[in-house]
């Protein structure tokens, strides 16, 4: 189970935001780019103080992406391994930071009243996503680049043709599980959001086309395949990347479809407490 958030990181960041604000005062809010700016540092540094965060998403995406690249397991030419590899690795660690990572994180913090505090505060739903989404985007750079650099140095991969659509491939993907991540957090008791994470977590790594591709999944199941997010990230990755051609539009339109609808009903049911 995951360390409790401190408060009071978050509570310091709501009071510095509004106190250095000229002629602020306690009644005075801040304005709201101050506010989720102030919260957004806030977030990293907690983050960046969780072992078991640390863990899951700056530890164990390179390792995964090291076993299955150097073992002969995968229904994938050996001269493609690293071209199907690193793109579905880089859509694992979208989903562990921005779904299961913040999620639990949020649901703690939920559970020990820190976000009670933040509901009696200026700050509305919607600049917290943006502070906790904004934090993930950090991070999730970090994680490219770990990703990528141990690609390059021990999997000797060497993209073909990156296209000028990968950011927006990737923030949609972090719109689309970190939308996920809020809405349970939001509601949710801790204990749950701890438990549907981890399992929505193993469920989108078996079936979602990371390691493995979905046409070994049988017919049925990968029909169900193609609608999760983590299928549609996988894949669009891997066309923006250069490794498989240009990117159907079902794989668009799903991943689209999960980028709006996730932080939307998250933004409409989320519960301070």
């Amino acid at each position: 189970m995951p360390a409790s958030p401190r408060p009071q990181p978050m509570a310091e960041a709501m009071t510095s935001a509004s106190a250095t604000q000229p002629g602020a005062t306690f009644s005075s809010a801040a304005p709201l780019s101050a506010m989720i700016l102030a919260l957004l540092k806030a977030e990293l540094r907690l983050a960046l103080r969780r072992g078991e965060s640390v863990l899951i998403t700056l530890v164990v995406p390179p390792l995964l992406l090291l076993f299955f690249g150097l073992v002969d397991l995968m229904p994938v030419p050996a001269d493609r391994r690293a071209d199907f590899l690193v793109p579905g690795i880089l859509a694992l660690a979208i989903m562990s930071t921005a779904m299961v990572s913040t999620g639990i994180a949020t649901a703690f913090e939920r559970y020990y009243k820190v976000l009670k505090r933040l509901g009696a505060s200026p700050l509305p739903r919607v600049g917290l996503m943006a502070a906790k989404i904004g934090s993930v985007l950090v991070i999730e750079v970090i994680q490219a680049a770990l990703i990528v650099g141990v690609a390059v140095v021990v999997l000797g991969w060497r993209p073909t043709g990156i296209s000028a659509m990968t950011p927006l491939v990737l923030v949609l993907g972090t719109a689309a599980f970190g939308g996920l991540g809020l809405l349970m957090a939001g509601a949710l008791r801790a204990e749950a959001t701890l438990a549907v994470a981890n399992g929505l977590y193993l469920a989108f790594l078996l079936l979602g086309g990371i390691v493995f591709p979905t046409s070994h999944l049988g017919p049925w199941l990968t029909g169900i395949a193609a609608l999760l997010p983590s299928t549609a990230l996988a894949e669009t990755l891997r066309a923006v990347l250069g490794g498989a051609g240009d990117p159907s539009l079902t794989s668009w339109l799903v991943l689209l479809a999960w980028a709006v609808v996730a932080p939307t009903a998250a933004a409409l049911t989320f519960r301070w407490e």
